[in-house]
């Protein structure tokens, strides 16, 4: 490629910047320590109740006809042997034992449910006051008006952005200045979806909030199924950002993680 038609711009401003690696500590941090709070109770239930029998989904410990322990996975009547990784793995001392999603996974590494949620209530909060903060700056800079919303001309070429992803064709020159339809459509659907819902059903999780504000329970249906959908929330997060790795790791790495370090991005024509 030629270096001659490389035009740089600035693409992240430093707030953008700044909250964005917040998010990514508050993520990696919030997914490990809830994994450590989820462990303590390795089944998901809907409703309010959590009556033995009626999981949704349980991560299982059983021992086989030698004795053998092992993992069982049970998605509603559908069980799967995950011997290693989730119901029964081994720990760092190579001892293998019961345990839902395995130490490697989970924050602290060893069972410890009061400090997990030590860990998860901080970077909980982090994560809400910065978001929000993201939200305020978004608006009153117009980040959220010209770079986020998809507007309708955005809209118009939608299937030809689907196309470019599947082949993994790449926006050049003018185009790669700003976000393509689809990223747009999924920073909404993150910002206003996923980001309010977690929040939302962790927050139906608290005993005190229930007493104050005892719709939300209504809302989610009970603590059990806000439990679920905060489970599958946070899921649906890990998968956004599988995705949006990847295709940072596809369409150039160096020039992606620069602009997100210093701001600058390179456009080629």
């Amino acid at each position: 490629m030629n270096n001659k038609t490389a035009i740089w711009i600035y693409r992240h401003s430093l707030p953008v910047r700044l909250m964005h690696w917040v998010n990514v500590l508050c993520l990696i941090i919030l997914v490990m320590s809830g994994l450590q709070i989820f462990n303590a109770h390795p089944s998901l239930y809907w409703g309010e109740r959590s009556d033995p029998g009626k999981a949704l989904l349980s991560l299982k410990a059983m021992r086989d006809e030698s004795g053998q322990l092992i993992g069982m996975t049970r998605v509603l009547d559908y069980a799967y042997d995950t011997t290693g990784v989730l119901g029964v793995s081994t720990n760092g001392a190579g001892q293998t034992r019961a345990r839902g999603f395995p130490d490697w996974a989970t924050l602290p590494g060893s069972q410890w449910l009061a400090m997990g949620r030590r860990w998860h209530l901080f970077f909980a909060w982090l994560f809400v006051v910065n978001g929000l903060l993201f939200v305020l700056y978004a608006i009153i800079s117009r980040h959220l008006a010209n770079d986020l919303i998809p507007w309708w001309k955005d809209l118009r070429g939608i299937g030809r952005s689907v196309l470019d992803h599947l082949l993994f064709r790449h926006p050049k020159g003018e185009a790669a200045r700003r976000y393509n339809v689809l990223q747009k459509i999924t920073y909404i659907l993150v910002i206003f979806g996923l980001g309010p819902l977690i929040v939302l059903t962790g927050l139906s999780m608290s005993p005190m909030l229930n007493a104050s504000f005892p719709e939300l329970l209504t809302l989610f249906d009970g603590r059990q199924s806000a439990r679920t959908i905060h489970f599958i929330t946070a899921f649906a997060f890990i998968a956004f950002v599988l995705i949006h790795v990847f295709m940072v790791l596809i369409s150039g790495v160096w020039n992606n993680l620069r602009s997100m370090i210093t701001g600058w991005y390179t456009v080629r024509s």
